[in-house]
């Protein structure tokens, strides 16, 4: 079974980067879970303790049928519902940049988990960029394939842009994991110019790492 759901997860590696950092026994709050796929991978794999939020019906039944528990919510409403260090991660999956004020779910998700693992989509990455400079247009690619017209993405930024925030909002980077389909030593060196895809580890206190 962990297998199966590992592969269906294929189409999304930076749940499969999650999936790898999150503890044995650990538990674990998905806000944006969707089907609840990286909880059922991570209750298979590591006998974690899951919780989803989700806000599409749809996919609550979805959660639903793998056994996933999952409650409905409003990522813009906060989560006033949970106490400080209630969990031992709270993961937030390319989801930040559609949500109306990401620096306040930022203070939330650092105040509920002792850490906090999230997945951004890099505005800043090359092809983004040759896109709007040669196109003037706003860039479409693999990891943002929707027009500007019809997207739920509101805040896209770039890593550097994440990095700040977390700086402004004296919340410490533990761990940044850039990656994409350049190779590996491109994206790691220079992740903002080659990554369109940045998984992040933070918490709160504490200054955020130099980074490149």
């Amino acid at each position: 079974m962990p297998r199966e759901a590992r592969d269906k997860l294929a189409a999304r590696p930076d749940l499969l980067i999650i999936s790898d950092i999150i503890s044995k026994g650990a538990s674990v709050l998905d806000l944006g879970c969707g089907d609840g796929s990286l909880l059922h991978l991570l209750r298979g794999e590591k006998g974690i303790y899951p919780c989803g939020v989700e806000i599409s019906q749809e996919k609550i039944l979805e959660c639903v049928r793998k056994g996933v528990p999952v409650v409905h919510g409003d990522l813009n409403e906060g989560l006033g519902d949970y106490a400080d260090g209630s969990f031992d991660y709270v993961v937030l999956s390319q989801t930040i940049q559609a949500v109306k004020r990401p620096d306040l779910l930022l203070d939330e998700m650092v105040r509920v988990g002792r850490e906090v693992l999230i997945s951004i989509l890099n505005i800043g990455c090359l092809t983004a960029r040759c896109q709007l400079f040669f196109g003037g247009r706003m860039p479409v690619t693999k990891s943002l394939p929707s027009p500007w017209y019809d997207t739920p993405n509101i805040h896209l930024a770039t890593i550097k842009d994440f990095r700040n925030l977390c700086r402004d909002k004296g919340v410490e980077i533990i761990r940044e994991i850039p990656f994409g389909p350049t190779p590996a030593f491109m994206a790691s060196a220079w992740p903002n110019l080659f990554a369109p895809t940045c998984v992040f580890v933070v918490r709160q206190d504490g200054g955020c790492a130099d980074n490149p």
